[in-house]
């Protein structure tokens, strides 16, 4: 195969051959690209909307979420977003996905955490990249591509119990803490149109580095493990307050 990429001038190294005796163009033309399986890779959005001059983030926070239209999670609410193209940067994707799913464009969106659970979707192994975007004023939105519709809900967090759990095995012994949460979105259209789900929040509390994990423990109405997604961007947006 070609080179992926039409410049190859910053990856030639010390420009010597490899231990085949391979310069860079000749292993490019014999690279196989499918010697590994490759994971599909998505951008989806966490797009929230406070009312002006409200600075307390534990509440009052409007958060867009579409309905899907197709497999899987059909009916349930989820992110706007979508699948990265082959040629396609992850922000750029982003962007391209929530102005298709919502009409939204123009947005300032950071980059917050990525998601690689093996047993996220049915369809393939899938990698999702997630982006946090906080808007000020009312925005319309409007649903297209693969949304039925495009809604603000109502959001809302609150903590069923913390526990301190211990993690013992041969390399590693050290105290992890447990928070489950309970979300509830509301649409504010329609106060009949609401979703809601558990999360168990697991994080070290006595070593230097922050090892963090979720997981859904139910869910009903809001996709894939999208309720995570919530809760770690709520969880960012607190300390940031």
């Amino acid at each position: 195969m070609s080179a992926f990429i039409s410049d190859i001038s910053n990856f030639l190294g010390n420009g010597k051959c490899n231990e085949e005796g391979k310069y860079l163009e000749k292993f490019l033309m014999e690279y196989d690209p499918n010697k590994y399986q490759n994971p599909s890779v998505t951008a989806d959005i966490l797009v929230f909307q406070k009312p002006e001059n409200i600075y307390d983030l534990h509440k009052d926070l409007k958060l867009l979420l579409i309905q899907r239209k197709n497999h899987p999670c059909i009916g349930w609410w989820a992110l706007p977003g979508g699948f990265v193209e082959i040629h396609e940067d992850i922000d750029k994707a982003a962007a391209r996905e929530l102005l298709e799913e919502t009409g939204l464009s123009d947005i300032p969106m950071e980059q917050i955490y990525t998601f690689g659970k093996q047993d996220r979707d049915p369809r393939t192994r899938i990698v999702t990249v997630a982006y946090l975007a906080l808007l000020e004023s009312n925005q319309k939105v409007e649903a297209g591509d693969d949304a039925a519709e495009a809604e603000w809900f109502s959001v809302s967090i609150k903590k069923e119990f913390e526990e301190l759990l211990e993690e013992d095995n041969i390399i590693v012994k050290h105290k992890r803490k447990r928070e489950r949460y309970h979300i509830e979105v509301i649409c504010e259209k329609n106060h009949d149109i609401k979703a809601e789900a558990s999360v168990d929040y697991f994080c070290n509390v006595d070593t230097l580095l922050l090892q963090e994990d979720y997981e859904v423990i139910r869910s009903n109405g809001i996709a894939f493990d999208h309720p995570v997604f919530i809760l770690r961007a709520c969880q960012l947006l607190w300390k940031r307050m």
